[in-house]
C-alpha cells in the first residue's frame, strides 16, 4: 500500500483537469486496472474507445481516476506504460479483495486515496484536509480554494473561474447525488460510488455540508491502515503521535474520514486488538497517544480484513 502521495509536498503543482467533468463510476476503476494489465499502452492506443466500451472523454477519465487514487502508475522502465499498482492489483484483480466494489470498506480507501493526493485532486485534497467551515456553497468553495493556491503558488497563472467552476461541480457530484435532468444524457447523471459514504449533504439553498462523527460503514482495519500510512508520511521518524495530530493534522484519518474526537478515540481503542499489539492507544495523566511496539504494513492490516 503505497503511501507516497499522502506526504504533504512542499511544492504544490494543483490540477483542476483530467476528470473530464466526469466523477468516476461504479465499472471504471475494474475497467482501468483490467484494460491496463492486458496491455500496458491502452490508454495511449488508438483503439482505446472500443476496447473500453465508452467514448474518448470517459477513457481519458477512467484514466485519470485510476491515477488518482493510486490504482494504477507509470511503469519505472517504460515510461509510456501504465501498470497496476499493489493497490490496485489486490483490489481489483479477478480474484483481489473486491474487485466489483460490493465492500464499502474498498469506497473509504478509495475515498482516502483521493483526498491525499494534493497535485491530481487539488479540490478534493483541499476540502477535506483544509477546509475549517462545516458548511459551504459552490462559491465559497471557490473562492476559498482559489485562495489557498494562491497563497502557496503565487508565482504561478491563477486558474480560469470556468475550469474552476467545473472541478467544484465535479467534486460535488462525487459525493452528493445528482439531480434529474432531462436535458441530460442518463449516463451523464449517474451517481459516483463515493456517494454512497454520506460524507456531503446537500441542503435547501444550495448549501453543502459535510457530516462529521461516527462512521458506521467504516471498518476498524481501515483506519488502522490509514492511520499507518498516515503516520509513515507524516512522522516516520516518530514511535509515538498524540490523539491531535490523529484527529486534526492535514491527511490524518480524523481529517479525511470527517471523524469527531469520540468517534476517532473509539477507533483508536482498538488499534491494539486490530494491529495485534503493534500500536496502542493510551489516555495515561491527560496525554492521549499511541504508541508504535512493533512494525506493521497498512496492506497487512488489510489483508487481515478482506481475508
Amino acid at each position: 500500500m503505497n503511501t507516497e502521495q499522502t506526504a504533504f509536498p512542499h511544492t504544490i503543482n494543483p490540477s483542476f483537469s483530467g476528470h473530464q467533468t466526469f466523477p468516476f463510476r461504479y465499472t471504471w476503476l475494474k475497467k482501468g486496472i483490467d484494460a491496463v494489465m492486458a496491455d500496458p499502452t491502452v490508454f495511449s492506443s488508438d483503439e482505446a474507445t472500443v476496447r473500453l466500451g465508452v467514448g474518448k472523454n470517459m477513457v481519458a477519465s477512467i484514466r485519470h481516476w485510476c491515477r488518482v487514487a493510486g490504482l494504477i502508475e507509470v511503469d519505472t522502465y517504460q515510461r509510456r506504460h501504465l501498470v497496476p499498482t499493489s493497490l490496485g492489483a489486490a483490489i481489483f484483480a479477478d480474484d483481489g479483495f473486491d474487485p466489483y466494489l460490493d465492500n464499502p470498506a474498498t469506497l473509504w480507501l478509495i475515498h482516502w486515496r483521493v483526498t491525499t493526493n494534493v497535485n491530481q485532486a487539488t479540490a478534493w485534497f483541499w476540502a477535506f484536509n483544509f477546509l475549517n467551515q462545516n458548511e459551504f456553497t459552490r462559491a465559497s468553495f471557490a473562492s476559498g480554494l482559489e485562495e489557498w493556491i494562491g497563497q502557496r503558488n503565487q508565482s504561478k497563472r491563477p486558474v480560469s473561474p470556468k475550469t474552476l467552476d467545473r472541478d467544484v461541480n465535479c467534486f460535488i457530484r462525487t459525493y452528493c447525488q445528482a439531480r434529474p435532468d432531462k436535458k441530460k444524457v442518463i449516463e451523464d447523471t449517474f451517481d459516483c460510488p463515493l456517494v454512497e459514504l454520506n460524507l456531503i449533504a446537500e441542503l435547501p439553498g444550495g448549501v453543502y455540508q459535510f457530516h462529521r462523527g461516527a462512521k458506521l460503514m467504516l471498518p476498524n482495519e481501515v483506519v488502522a491502515a490509514t492511520t499507518l500510512a498516515f503516520w509513515d508520511a507524516r512522522f516516520p521518524a516518530r514511535d509515538v503521535l498524540p490523539f491531535s495530530e490523529l484527529m486534526y493534522a492535514p491527511l490524518s484519518p480524523g481529517r479525511v474520514f470527517k471523524l469527531d474526537e469520540d468517534a476517532m478515540a473509539q477507533y483508536l481503542d482498538l488499534l491494539e486488538q486490530v494491529s495485534d499489539g503493534a500500536l496502542i492507544y493510551d489516555e495515561t495523566a491527560n496525554l492521549k497517544q499511541v504508541y508504535r511496539h512493533k512494525d506493521i504494513k497498512p496492506m497487512e492490516l488489510l489483508q487481515r480484513y478482506y481475508g
